[in-house]
């Protein structure tokens, strides 16, 4: 097998195993009758022959990846890559037709010094440890949910009428219902109601009529504007402490795919913000 992956024949394998066991002064092979076995010198050898050229290769692919200047690879948040970012990305395309441009979708944070990501777009505080951020769109919450449970539970024409529906709820956000109810000056229900990992999900669960959620502005625009979700009390919007971000490695600011993506960016933000649902989302010049 190795002597075909090489291209060589079988004789010319061996006697460069047979020439390097002589350099080494050690014998690397266990030539039994019908099979050959590493010596624990040849096992050794070959995991640190190993480890050397995956680290040769990812190096290689690293100083390729740098100077490609077609290859675009975003990273984004699973609930902002499906909600907001997914459905404009034919617009990056064809305003820029010689990017290949992939996207990585995940909510773990970015290993710029990898290589293998030119630019994220994650939700966070803002600081990221070695890398440089641009803050691109704050965001509050509000009561969202389907017209057709808004009609359901009698219309829901005041804040205190939450009380008697199902609240759903977006695990680990600190933007709560029990701190949008402390804002209103009202009681918390507690009422009981599902829960769910990503903002995404907590929007599909309202469009499904399962209860109010407390919608996050940038993800539910869309939902809003065609109808599939309303807006209870659009000014009783509640800060989120985090927002979204441009992110990306330390000096690489002035690279050409960076500018490229981050005026694509800018533009679909600032028409985001005064098209899509202006009372809605605040976006930061």
């Amino acid at each position: 097998m190795a002597a075909e992956e090489l291209h060589l024949t079988h004789g010319a394998v061996s006697r460069q195993i047979k020439a390097l066991e002589d350099h080494l002064g050690v014998q690397l092979f266990r030539r039994l009758t019908r099979k050959i076995e590493l010596t624990e010198a040849g096992i050794t050898f070959f995991g640190t022959v190993t480890r050397l050229l995956s680290e040769l290769a990812r190096v290689a692919e690293d100083i390729r990846r740098k100077n490609d200047t077609t290859r675009l690879v975003i990273s984004a948040g699973v609930s902002f890559a499906s909600k907001w970012l997914t459905p404009r990305l034919h617009r990056l395309m064809a305003h820029y037709p010689d990017f290949d441009v992939h996207l990585q979708v995940t909510d773990a944070p970015v290993d710029f010094a990898s290589g293998d990501v030119d630019v994220a777009l994650q939700y966070g505080t803002g600081s990221y440890p070695f890398a440089a951020a641009e803050r691109i769109m704050n965001e509050t919450v509000s009561p969202v949910c389907a017209p057709e449970y808004r009609d359901r539970m009698g219309g829901l024409a005041t804040p205190a009428d939450l009380a008697k529906c199902k609240l759903i709820h977006e695990i680990g956000m600190t933007t709560t219902w029990e701190r949008w109810f402390a804002m209103m000056e009202l009681p918390y229900p507690k009422t009981r109601g599902p829960g769910y990992s990503h903002g995404s999900m907590s929007i599909e669960a309202a469009i499904r009529g399962e209860g109010v959620a407390l919608g996050r502005s940038v993800l539910v625009a869309e939902d809003l504007a065609q109808g599939r979700l309303v807006a209870l009390f659009p000014k009783a919007r509640l800060d989120v402490e985090w927002g979204y971000d441009l992110v990306y490695a330390i000096g690489t600011q002035d690279h050409p795919k960076l500018r490229a993506f981050q005026s694509w960016i800018s533009g679909e933000v600032r028409e985001f913000a005064a098209n899509i649902q202006p009372a809605f989302v605040d976006a930061v010049p």
